[in-house]
C-alpha cells in the first residue's frame, strides 16, 4: 500500500500534492490522525533512522530549545509520537520505500515513482 504522511494546512504538502499523478495514495493527515508508534517503526526500518524523519525546522524545534541539546535517537521518535510538527513533511512510503521531506529532488523522484 502506498502512502503519504502530511499535513493538510500546510501549503507546501498542498502544493506537493496537487503536482502528483493520480494514483492509488492512501492519504494519511497527521494532526488529524497522529501517526502511531508502529506506523513511526516502519518508517525508520525504510529510513534507517529518526533523525531523518524529525524536522528541525519545526517551530517547537527552536521554542523548547532542542536545537541546543544533544538529541539521541530516542530522543527524536519521543518527539515525533508526542507531537505532529516534528516529523518532517510530507512522507511517502511508495512500493516499500520511504521519501522523507519537501525538496525538489525527493518529490521528482516521488512522481517517478508514482507514474
Amino acid at each position: 500500500m502506498n502512502k503519504i504522511y502530511y499535513l493538510a494546512s500546510c501549503d507546501t504538502c498542498r502544493k506537493i500534492i496537487k503536482s502528483l499523478p493520480k494514483n492509488n495514495l492512501v492519504f494519511h493527515d497527521i494532526k488529524q490522525d497522529p501517526i502511531t508508534e508502529a506506523e513511526l517503526e516502519e518508517m525508520y526500518k525504510l529510513s534507517g533512522s529518526y533523525e531523518a524523519l524529525f524536522s528541525k525546522k519545526a517551530q517547537l524545534y527552536k521554542s523548547m530549545g532542542l536545537k541546543d541539546k544533544s538529541l539521541t535517537e530516542a530522543d527524536f521518535k519521543k518527539y515525533i509520537l508526542e507531537h505532529y510538527t516534528f516529523l518532517s513533511r510530507p512522507v511517502f512510503i511508495i512500493d516499500g520505500k520511504i521519501y522523507i521531506g519537501n525538496s525538489q529532488k525527493n518529490v521528482a523522484e516521488v512522481i517517478n515513482a508514482l507514474s
